[in-house]
């Protein structure tokens, strides 16, 4: 039988055997710093889970001195590839917040481990996506995700209408060119393009503005 080894964060994880049931997980934890922090606490309580449904360890994958700010971490990384790659049937954190940064990351990857039938289990807010109950609990988190996602966008239309009655002009500014300026550039052998990059506009529209009249042939005539 193959004994456990205490994860570092980094290396490879190592096949572990728990009971006689071929349903294997992965182990995820994470700390927020080196100091006074150890993510044995986290895995002996997923490992325990994991005894007592028969279920094998595949491995762990363990974030150490890694901010839950961030999306990116080199064994969240890990695992998801492992996890495209079906190396494990489930996997198994202490809770939300050490494995996701938001709601809306936390449904992203549930919707990646559904679509590679691989099942979810936080210990600490008893979800188990394994379960009708679990099934469930995924479920209205969709469906609160989506309805925030749809008040934000009614917000951002309600607010688009109200400038608009206001009379205000979205959005962005238009810029102010001096025909002098670009006429001034010209006698001095700019090209259009190097009038262009320098007031920061288009040739053609240096062009336009200055004869008062958009001609697409000779805009680009004049670019060159």
């Amino acid at each position: 039988m193959a004994t456990e080894k205490p994860s570092t964060g980094t290396q490879s994880a190592q096949p572990v055997s728990a009971g006689d049931s071929d349903f294997t997980a992965a182990l995820y934890s994470r700390v927020s710093t080196n100091n006074g922090q150890d993510p044995q606490v986290q895995l002996r309580e997923l490992r325990e889970y994991c005894r007592r449904r028969g279920w094998k360890v595949a491995g762990d994958y363990v974030d150490v001195g890694i901010s839950g700010a961030k999306e990116r971490r080199p064994e969240l990384d890990r695992l998801l590839g492992d996890a495209h790659r079906r190396k494990f049937d489930a996997v198994v954190v202490w809770r939300f917040d050490r494995f996701a940064r938001s709601v809306s990351h936390l449904l992203r990857a549930l919707e990646t481990f559904r679509s590679l039938g691989i099942e979810f289990v936080s210990l600490s807010e008893q979800v188990d996506t394994s379960t009708p109950t679990g099934k469930m609990t995924f479920t209205v988190l969709g469906a609160v995700a989506e309805l925030e996602r749809s008040l934000i966008a009614e917000r951002v239309r309600a607010g688009l209408r109200n400038a608009r009655a206001k009379g205000r002009r979205l959005g962005r500014p238009r810029r102010v060119l001096d025909p002098a300026e670009i006429a001034k550039l010209r006698t001095q052998g700019a090209s259009w393009r190097a009038i262009g990059a320098a007031l920061g506009v288009a040739p053609a529209t240096a062009l336009q503005r200055l004869s008062g009249t958009f001609n697409k042939p000779r805009a680009r005539e004049g670019a060159k």
